[in-house]
């Protein structure tokens, strides 16, 4: 059985020349046959996983002998970081490694969903001419609101900034003198609702955070404005936006994220038919660039771990 087992994709490239001369199973749809996973368990040192694979319950069981869980990504909730630390088993993610990545997402959405020149193709393409119906709007001038304001929104914050947009933020745990507040403006929730044109999430799923965002909150924002949620699923009510939409009060919504992924196609026609809506399947953080680094972190720190450093 293999001492390192990797159940979805990763850089191929890391695996080769980081985690060479070690025993490796690399199957990046592993994932989806969770009988199979089990079975590969018994043996492994080492467990790298993306957002997907739950490292809970049944797995754990199997996995007896289990040092290290490597992650591909930022977020832990698909991880049972507790009963890791009580068994002794490392858990390490890849922060830092994306960042730049989930940035550039949120404000591609923004653009794309401010100007809604971008789904005007076909009906070029047939000989019409909407050009009344896709005058869409300057991001310049505009009032981002960051909820959180970790190192991802920072990243967000410093771009839109470079676009001509104010920032205002609300994190009520960054301590007031923090330096990030250089880049925001600190507001309560409500006050961010209310004053913003692009709402843009950046909070991990915590009890605490589960639906902070629901159709009250919704009803507080701006007529036209914009929320992005490339967080994680489950802080943002979906069907409360999808709800938004077709009244006309939000002018757009990007998820990248879902309470349940990927969409079966019962939930995925429930979006069918939503104006100015962008969704997108959990790629936030993940470009070609950003899989190199995140692979090549996770493979060094997994490798360091089993050597003892």
């Amino acid at each position: 059985m293999p001492e390192i087992v990797i159940t979805e994709f990763m850089d191929e490239a890391a695996i080769r020349e980081i985690l060479a001369g070690r025993d490796v199973l690399y199957d990046p749809k592993l994932v989806d046959r969770p009988n199979d996973l089990l079975a590969q368990l018994g043996d492994a040192r080492a467990l790298i996983v993306r957002n997907r694979t739950q490292v809970r319950g049944a797995l754990l069981a199997a996995a007896g002998k289990l040092e290290v869980v490597g992650r591909l990504g930022v977020g832990l909730d698909n991880i049972d970081v507790e009963a890791c630390k009580a068994s002794g088993i490392a858990v390490h993610p890849a922060t830092g490694a994306n960042d730049l990545s989930v940035a550039e997402y949120v404000i591609t959405a923004a653009l794309v969903l401010l100007r809604r020149a971008w789904t005007a193709t076909l009906e070029v393409t047939a000989g019409k001419w909407p050009r009344m119906t896709t005058i869409g709007r300057e991001i310049s001038g505009k009032t981002l609101g960051l909820i959180g304001l970790g190192n991802i929104a920072r990243e967000t914050a410093t771009r839109a900034q470079a676009l001509g947009m104010q920032i205002v933020a609300f994190d009520p745990l960054l301590p007031a003198d923090h330096a990030a507040w250089q880049l925001a403006k600190p507001c309560s929730l409500k006050e961010l609702l209310q004053v913003t044109d692009v709402v843009s999430l950046h909070v991990p799923l915590l009890p605490s955070t589960k639906n902070m965002i629901r159709r009250e909150q919704l009803a507080m924002m701006r007529r036209g404005s914009i929320i992005i949620n490339a967080a994680r699923g489950g802080v943002l009510d979906e069907d409360a936006v999808v709800e938004s939409l077709r009244s006309g009060h939000l002018g757009g919504a990007a998820l990248d994220v879902f309470d349940t992924e990927p969409l079966d196609a019962v939930r995925g026609a429930h979006f069918a038919e939503t104006p100015n809506l962008l969704l997108t399947p959990h790629i936030a953080g993940v470009t070609a660039e950003s899989n190199v680094r995140v692979s090549e972190l996770i493979a060094r720190r997994v490798l360091g771990h089993l050597a003892g450093k």
